[in-house]
């Protein structure tokens, strides 16, 4: 391993292991994250999401493994790490008993702004999340996506070179989800990297350059999502019988014409193939026909990102299984 930190890189990891008793929650993180990007990490519940982000940002120190944050060694230089960083957690961790506008003043404060300045970053922050309006209402009065918006903004009172966004729509509207998504596309426009954690996949094929996949504490595929898509084959094709009774007669017989795997999907009349030559799709709908199989509908498109996860890992993505990582 190197000895010194590559400069192009946030975040630089090798190896990253974390116990909590008998278990490994992190067990081998290997990362390499590109300044000015968004990185998206992608896990269900319990992958080891959040205790990597734990470690990055030096709340947790790692029990094996090496890494660099902008440049900074993890754990020999805590404070340099500390000082360029900003992390947004699970849960809102503003003070419901103060004002939107409170919260911020007090943390400017608190990192060296004077009063004027205090106020004058606060009521810019505000503004710049739509929070206005509701600046001088009790944090307790907001909505979930209202509190989302807030606590990021005071991540980012000291503009941070890296954010690190724990799940940050969990819970959140579509439209409340949406407003977040503009946000982090913001903060990267900006100049800040953002390293995002996630179990929703639409939202790191909407935010992310590259994303790296965990499943029980390792990374097991990394890539932009066109790369991962492309690793589980070209293409994926979706149909809809007319008839779900004649399901697994035609389960059988995609399975013998495209000697690639079928799933049965949540909906009772679906299935789904990946295929690593598309040509044959077309040899597919010909003996469905021949069988006396009709169709609803079906479509050939590039495998989604709930396929690829369901690929990699033989489990789908929004999957609860824990394996000990602590929240």
């Amino acid at each position: 391993m190197q000895s010194n930190p590559n400069t192009e890189l946030a975040i630089e990891a090798h190896g990253l292991i974390k116990h909590f008793g008998g278990t490994k929650a992190v067990n081998g993180v290997d990362l390499l994250v590109p300044r000015g990007m968004v990185y998206g990490v992608l896990g269900p519940n319990g992958a080891g999401k959040t205790t990597t982000i734990r470690m990055l940002s030096t709340l947790l120190k790692p029990d094996g493994g090496h890494a660099w944050v902008m440049g900074h060694d993890l754990v020999r230089d805590v404070g340099a790490v500390r000082g360029c960083v900003s992390l947004t957690g699970q849960y809102a961790s503003v003070d419901e008993d103060l004002t939107g506008r409170e919260n911020l003043v007090l943390l400017a404060r608190l990192l060296g702004y004077s009063r004027r300045a205090s106020k004058e970053r606060s009521a810019e922050l505000l503004e710049a999340f739509d929070l206005a309006d509701a600046a001088r209402r009790q944090v307790r009065t907001y909505s979930g996506g209202m509190r989302r918006r807030l606590d990021i903004a005071a991540s980012i009172v000291v503009t941070p070179d890296l954010i690190f966004l724990d799940e940050p729509t969990t819970g959140l509207d579509p439209r409340s989800r949406n407003q977040v998504w503009d946000i982090v596309r913001a903060l990267v426009a900006g100049g800040t990297t953002v390293l995002l954690t996630t179990q929703y996949l639409d939202e790191a094929d909407q935010l992310a350059d590259r994303i790296a996949v965990i499943d029980h504490g390792k990374v097991i595929a990394e890539g932009t999502g066109g790369e991962l898509k492309a690793s589980v084959g070209s293409g994926a094709l979706h149909l809809r019988l007319k008839n779900p009774a004649l399901l697994l007669q035609a389960e059988g017989i995609l399975t013998a014409v495209l000697n690639a795997p079928v799933v049965a999907e949540a909906d009772p009349a679906t299935l789904m193939a990946r295929l690593a030559d598309t040509s044959k799709a077309t040899d597919a709908l010909a003996a469905l026909s021949q069988a006396g199989i009709e169709l609803e509908q079906f479509s050939l498109g590039q495998p989604s990102l709930d396929e690829v996860f369901l690929a990699l890992t033989g489990h789908p993505a929004e999957s609860e299984e824990k394996i000990g990582e602590q929240q």
